[in-house]
């Protein structure tokens, strides 16, 4: 039975863990949240399924959950390996399945081209979508195919994804595989790439390059960079996150970071657990990778069917928000934002099932004391500065 004095307590610290949720909501959904990186595409064709459909328990993006989630402008990943051939068809492919979601959906999703149009859109409640290529690969070393892709609503291009480009070297060819390397960093191609971007109004996304490439465009571009799906090195010793003078350098620039939400860039022990799950399912991904030679598809696949096991693996969301933190101390709150990286990645924090989940984001900012100012700007208003200042001739 409860002492008076245990009975207040309770009922305080109960009232006070409802005001803050209040206010953590209030805020979330009366903000503009911007994600700068969704998988669904590729997965959607992949697997044979629409983002109009139900797709709860099989991805972690649908439109349904976008709107349960608060998401107001998505920029949809437009991807493939760089074993495929023909990518830039790949990507046209990848631009009118989204844009075919978008047209069966007026009345909840539009295209938008510029931050005006996000600003818009999020006043009519419908969904921003816009384009993101990853990976330079897809313009096949032609200025003129960059140009059509940006006609077609692409705002920005990774300059490269795992795979390095005749023209730019990508963070695992120069930290695995130097030595086969033909140049690192950009090509004087690679410069004329980044001068077109600039002109087009195109941002220059820096994630998945490596450090010869980074310091190279970011010297190049006269406009502000995005780094649309990394983390911090200095919290996870992963070649695809950011170290200190590298985040210095973006908030120099003027850029934003938008943090990756996958477990092994926040985690450092995810990766040592990672692999003990592989080594106790050997004989199976040994068969996976005859079949198809990209590790990612197989550990996809084995995560997907031992679930159980997987959810052992998963860290804690706080390790998210201890990025966000580190950056925000760092350089300060105009350049950090979010790039889930949703439907791309095979763990995620504890909590974050999908995008419905972003207020648990929001929440947990608000229980470390952030302002509503800065997490304004941190769930999009960075990213609407950046992408104005893109658009300026």
């Amino acid at each position: 039975m409860y002492k008076p004095a245990s009975l207040f307590i309770s009922l305080l610290f109960g009232t006070c863990f409802f005001a803050t949720a209040q206010k953590a909501n209030k805020i979330h959904f009366r903000s503009i949240l911007i994600d700068t990186h969704n998988d669904i595409p590729s997965t959607a064709i992949d697997d044979k399924i629409s983002f109009d459909q139900d797709l709860l328990h099989k991805t972690h993006s649908d439109l349904r959950r976008m709107k349960e989630g608060g998401v107001d402008a998505q920029f949809f990943s437009i991807w493939c390996d760089g074993n495929k051939q023909n990518p830039y068809a790949w990507a046209n492919r990848e631009i009118d399945t989204v844009l075919a979601w978008t047209h069966r959906n007026p009345d909840r999703m539009m295209q938008a081209f510029t931050a005006a149009d996000i600003e818009r859109a999020a006043r009519n409640k419908k969904l921003a979508v816009l384009l993101g290529v990853e990976g330079g690969h897809m313009i096949e070393n032609d200025l003129g195919k960059l140009e059509a892709l940006y006609q077609r609503g692409v705002r920005y291009m990774t300059i490269t994804w795992n795979n390095s480009t005749a023209w730019a070297s990508s963070a695992l060819d120069e930290t695995t595989r130097a030595d086969s390397l033909t140049h690192a960093g950009l090509s004087a191609f690679g410069k004329q790439v980044i001068q077109k971007m600039n002109a087009l109004g195109m941002l220059v996304d820096l994630s998945h390059v490596g450090e010869a490439t980074f310091r190279d465009a970011i010297a190049t571009s006269s406009k502000p960079v995005l780094v649309s799906h990394s983390c911090v090195y200095a919290l996870c010793a992963h070649r695809r996150n950011l170290k200190d003078d590298q985040i210095r350098a973006v908030a120099k620039n003027g850029g934003v970071i938008q943090l990756n939400f996958y477990s092994g860039f926040l985690d450092p022990s995810f990766e040592s657990r990672s692999d003990a799950f592989t080594t106790r399912h050997k004989a199976e991904m040994d068969s996976l990778l005859k079949v198809n030679p990209e590790p990612y598809f197989m550990q996809v696949y084995l995560f997907n069917k031992y679930p159980e096991e997987v959810k052992g693996l998963r860290p804690p969301l706080s390790l998210l928000i201890d990025h966000l933190d580190y950056i925000v101390k760092l350089v300060g709150a105009d350049y950090v934002g979010l790039g889930s990286d949703f439907d791309g990645v095979n763990s995620l924090p504890e909590g974050l099932d999908g995008v419905q989940d972003f207020p648990k984001i929001t929440a947990e900012l608000v229980k470390r004391g952030y302002s509503k100012k800065d997490i304004e700007k941190i769930l999009g208003g960075n990213l609407l500065r950046v992408l104005r200042a893109n658009e300026k001739p």
